[in-house]
């Protein structure tokens, strides 16, 4: 007998299930792909939902300083304070993203209208360093269809957020100086720049696109804003350590 529930609905139990498990799946068959961005953040809800949980912060980013922005909600339970220990084998997949993440010091709330972003910049009260364990939930990742890849949560694994300071405008956003290390070994050293450009820019974007969700901005919300070295795959267990200048510095251990 075919099953009646609606395909979107059964990529996300699927996916929601090898979430909580970090375990992989098979690629969606085209007839279960979303078909649109706004069916794919509908199944990311849904993943958060049905792994029992709530939206704790956003990942956010895009892939060229004037280029379309894309973002995921993030689990409560998979946002973890600096410095922290995971079991690398809980991800089937591996990779490290060091990024700067921000706080606001109000609340948005679903139903109060666009927000412009002179009110959105004027609301950040904090920013700190961030290191992104990305982790995709197919097996065929990254030849994975990009909206597929959209409703896995944007291939998020977890967040790991150093210790948050006061917000500063006058921070170098654009080529901040930074150090990344695995196990002792420097992996990247000295400016670098995220692809989005200013992260700054995103952040209205997501606010207004949480808001459309009908997910509330709040003083804890997390938004992460895209990395600036790229995609690091550690060979193994170890000890990640990054440094943005000017911000305090985090550390990792996947064991």
């Amino acid at each position: 007998m075919a099953s009646d529930i609606p395909m979107s609905t059964e990529l996300a139990q699927a996916l929601a299930a090898a979430f909580g498990a970090g375990e992989q799946i098979p690629a969606p068959p085209p007839e279960q792909v979303p078909a649109s961005p706004e069916q794919a953040w509908a199944i990311q809800l849904q993943i958060i939902n049905f792994c029992g949980d709530s939206t704790g912060g956003w990942k956010v980013g895009a892939k060229s300083p004037d280029g379309p922005i894309q973002g995921c909600p993030l689990p409560s339970r998979r946002i973890r304070p600096a410095p922290t220990r995971m079991r690398r084998s809980f991800f089937a997949r591996v990779g490290l993203e060091l990024e700067i993440a921000f706080r606001f010091g109000r609340s948005f709330q679903p139903g109060e209208g666009e927000v412009g972003e002179a009110e959105v910049l004027a609301a950040i009260s904090e920013m700190a360093a961030a290191i992104e364990i990305v982790g995709s939930r197919y097996t065929t990742w990254p030849q994975v269809e990009r909206l597929a890849q959209l409703a896995d949560l944007q291939n998020h694994g977890a967040l790991i957020v150093g210790d948050f300071v006061e917000y500063r405008d006058d921070f170098p956003f654009l080529e901040p100086q930074l150090a990344f290390k695995f196990d002792g070994a420097t992996i990247c050293e000295g400016p670098h720049r995220n692809p989005a450009g200013d992260p700054r820019r995103l952040l209205t974007w997501t606010v207004n696109h949480s808001l459309r969700m009908g997910v509330p901005i709040t003083p804890a919300t997390a938004v992460t804003t895209g990395t600036y070295i790229g995609l690091y795959n550690p060979p193994g267990t170890g000890l990640a350590s990054g440094v943005i200048d000017g911000l305090p510095p985090l550390e990792l251990a996947l064991e």
